[in-house]
């Protein structure tokens, strides 16, 4: 059954129709704006060069901007696993939030209400598997922050909306801080691989750098109480515990 969406389209789009069978993820984002009514003029206006295929508002209303069958200008320059410029593939839901410029808040009950509803509708609808519901972050990790470590990726996928690791708490509080080694860290960076972070990195960055980008990445989703940047014990486990979903 159709999803009720409140029409608003943006002009910023591919004219061309894609293939059913080429949406293959998920993509979510925040606004990173100060108000509401911003993100919206710019999410519809021409000169941005900037769009989405849904919008979730604070009060939970839903925007559809620019319909499924068309390439929405969301992802920009993005990578996940074997796909390069993840537009061509995705569908890219903005929830409203000021983001961490301007002061990030939590998501309201009523927008993860309704981005669950939307969300499980896109999923049966394109067939999308829950390992391929991701955050901007995780596909752009050098330039985003977004949907960011408030956005609630647990209770998502309690929900059937993305994945979790499934280790105790008792584990990953025994684990956190605690040092892992060369042969670890190696390890935890070939299970950010495995489960779809870019192995290539960006010719404008050094390899360290942009290895840094993202672990916080991977914090920010599966971590998401401590973003340091720093490899340790609770984060292998984690990947570890992941990967197992990833061939």
């Amino acid at each position: 059954m159709p999803i009720k969406t409140t029409l608003n389209y943006s002009p910023n789009f591919n004219p061309k129709k894609r293939k059913f069978n080429e949406i293959k993820f998920i993509i979510f984002h925040y606004t990173g704006m100060k108000k509401e009514s911003q993100a919206i003029n710019r999410l519809s206006n021409i000169q941005s060069e900037v769009s989405c295929h849904y919008l979730v508002k604070k009060n939970g209303e839903i925007i559809t901007m620019v319909p499924g069958s068309y390439i929405a200008w969301h992802a920009g320059k993005s990578s996940w696993g074997n796909y390069k410029s993840l537009n061509k593939n995705s569908i890219g839901i903005e929830i409203t939030n000021p983001g961490h410029e301007f002061g990030y808040k939590k998501f309201s009950k009523k927008q993860i209400s309704s981005l669950l509803r939307l969300s499980r509708y896109l999923i049966k609808k394109y067939k999308i598997g829950l390992k391929d519901i991701l955050g901007h972050s995780d596909i752009a990790p050098e330039r985003k922050k977004d949907p960011g470590e408030k956005f609630p990726w647990k209770y998502l996928a309690k929900n059937k909306v993305g994945l979790w690791h499934t280790v105790k708490k008792k584990d990953l509080i025994k684990n956190r801080e605690i040092k892992a080694t060369k042969v670890d860290k190696d390890f935890f960076i070939n299970n950010l691989f495995k489960i779809g972070y870019q192995k290539k990195f960006p010719g404008d960055l050094s390899q360290k750098k942009y290895l840094n980008y993202i672990i916080k990445a991977f914090q920010r989703r599966y971590r998401q109480d401590l973003i340091d940047g720093k490899i340790d014990q609770e984060c292998v486990i984690i990947s570890q515990n992941l990967a197992k979903n990833f061939h």
